[in-house]
Order: C-alpha cells, then structure tokens, then sequence
C-alpha cells in the first residue's frame, strides 16, 4: 500500500488544482499525511506500510509541489492552511488525524491552531513554529536557489518535473523561500500554538538542523496534551533515518 499518483483526483482551489490521494481503507478513521517543503506525499511511502491499524489514508500535494499546480496567489503557510481546510471538508474528513512533516506540520500548526474544524489527533515531524527560529535560519534560507537546489537534491527536481502539471522550478523556489522566511500573520502559527486542545505528538530527529530542540520542547510546553519525542541518530528526516523507531511511537500514540 502506497501512494503512486497515478489518480487523477484534484480540487480546484483560488487558481490552483491541488491534487490528493487515498488508499487504505475508506470505512475507516481518516489519516491525513502532508509532506514538507519540494516534497510531495510519495514520501511517505516508506513508513505507510509500518501502520498497525487500517485507516483512511488521504496524501495531499501542497500547493505547487508534486502533481498540485501553484495557482496565481501567494505561496504562504496561511494560504497552505486554507487548501487543506478545503479538502477536508470537501472529502467530508470526520475526526481526522493529521500527519505533517516540516511544512505541511508547519500549516497542520495553524489548522489546529484556529480550531475551525475538529482534529482528533495531531502528529508533527521536525516542524517549527514560531517566527523566531528564523533568526538562526533565514540567512541559510534566503541563500537557496533552484540553481543550487538542482545541485543538491537532483532526484527532488526530476520527481517534480515528472510530475507537476505546471512544472517552473525556478518559481516555485523563489516562492517557497519567500513563504519559509516570512515574519507576518501568513507564517509560522506562533503563540496561537495554545490554542490546540487535540492530543498532540511532536516529533524531531537529534541532529535536525531546522528544528531546534530547546524550539520543539517549548512547543510542547505550550501545548496541554502534548508528548515529546527526541528520537536519536537522524537528522531532519526522521522517517527515512529511523522509521521503524519513529512509527513504533506513532502507532502506540494513535491507539492511545
């Protein structure tokens, strides 16, 4: 069981097609999995198998990223919230859990935040949270290009030229690092974090250069029905450097 876009199942949302998948098993609580920044859901796939309950498993294609098409307004962690929002309650998602990893944490933060729709469980992978961690990140960040992107991660640019509809990489990088440093009310969901009245799991490799651990210890100091956890040996990726110990945990938090 996996995801392999291979459906041709989009929502149309403020000038963007926003592509989502579902596998599983539709009778039962619905799974929501969203990918972080140049990703899209096949990755995933790795860890989808190690569930140790059926679920709903729905995968969405942020904005701009993977199959979904990046429309004409401002890419934003607000604007991210809202496609969400939308497919949530377009697929009719009761109760859901939701899964995000770095951005789409990020935006499952600002979902949760603003309690517009009830989630019953939340799951976060080195995400961060508030507009101060960038001040040890937005150097590094605003260096990013598509040139240099390219260079690092090739297999990141072929998958998203294989699959997006619309595929401009240069524009896509140029918006997502706009939306990665920005300081305003359309970014990080900040001290609204309080809010959140779900069971909560926050989750971050030891060595996870973008998500700090005294930033993700505070995040679950704030949040009432929070558990922490500090897996080590990996970095940023913790469901590809330690899957097996990081769904051991998940799955004992969604039977809880």
């Amino acid at each position: 069981m996996k995801f392999t876009h291979q459906s041709d199942t989009f929502i149309e949302i403020d000038s963007a097609k926003i592509y989502f998948e579902e596998i599983g098993n539709p009778q039962k609580q619905p799974l929501l999995f969203l990918h972080g920044g140049f990703g899209n859901i096949e990755d995933f796939n790795g860890i989808i198998p190690l569930l140790k309950n059926e679920y709903r498993i729905i995968g969405i294609d942020s904005r701009g990223q993977g199959k979904s098409t990046l429309g004409n307004t401002a890419l934003t962690y607000a604007r991210i919230e809202k496609d969400i929002e939308v497919i949530i309650k377009q697929l009719n998602l009761v109760n859901p859990v939701i899964l995000g990893f770095s951005d789409g944490g990020i935006s499952a933060l600002r979902l949760t935040s603003s309690n517009s729709l009830k989630v019953d469980k939340l799951i976060i992978i080195g995400s961060s949270w508030h507009s101060k961690s960038l001040a040890s990140s937005k150097v590094f960040l605003e260096a990013i290009t598509s040139e240099k992107w390219k260079e690092r991660f090739p297999e990141t640019y072929e998958q998203y030229q294989n699959l997006n509809l619309d595929p401009d990489f240069d524009k896509l990088t140029k918006a997502m690092v706009k939306m990665w440093i920005d300081e305003t009310s359309t970014g990080h969901p900040d001290e609204t974090v309080q809010n959140i009245d779900c069971p909560t799991l926050i989750i971050r490799g030891d060595k996870d250069h973008l998500c700090s651990k005294q930033s993700s210890f505070e995040l679950s100091e704030l949040i009432n029905a929070a558990d922490l956890a500090n897996i080590p040996f990996c970095g940023h990726e913790v469901f590809t450097d330690q899957k097996n110990i990081l769904m051991e945990i998940v799955n004992q938090f969604l039977v809880r």
